[in-house]
């Protein structure tokens, strides 16, 4: 699981499900199926306001290609983790 500081506008934006993604520098060797528990962060006070949500990591787009610069990514954010492998049926899980 990862910890992440995420600024005012883009949490809520993610919160209401208007950002389905997020670019951050890979220095954490994010993968697919991570969990990341997306905390608010005022970066003007440096405080935290308290509000979180959790989100999974169902892409990944390493830098390199694309215009992103090596050693950043995109993160493909989801609301719930993966199925497990052999599992299809979300009324199974």
């Amino acid at each position: 699981m990862h910890e992440l500081k995420v600024w005012p506008a883009c949490f809520a934006a993610v919160e209401d499900g208007r950002k389905a993604f997020d670019v951050r520098l890979n220095d954490r060797d994010y993968q697919i199926g991570d969990a990341l528990v997306l905390r608010e962060y005022e970066p003007e006070t440096e405080q935290y306001s308290g509000r979180s949500v959790e989100r999974w990591v169902s892409y990944l787009l390493q830098g390199g290609s694309f215009g992103l610069e090596p050693g950043w990514c995109v993160l493909g954010l989801a609301e719930h983790p993966p199925l497990p492998q052999g599992v299809s049926d979300t009324r199974l899980w």
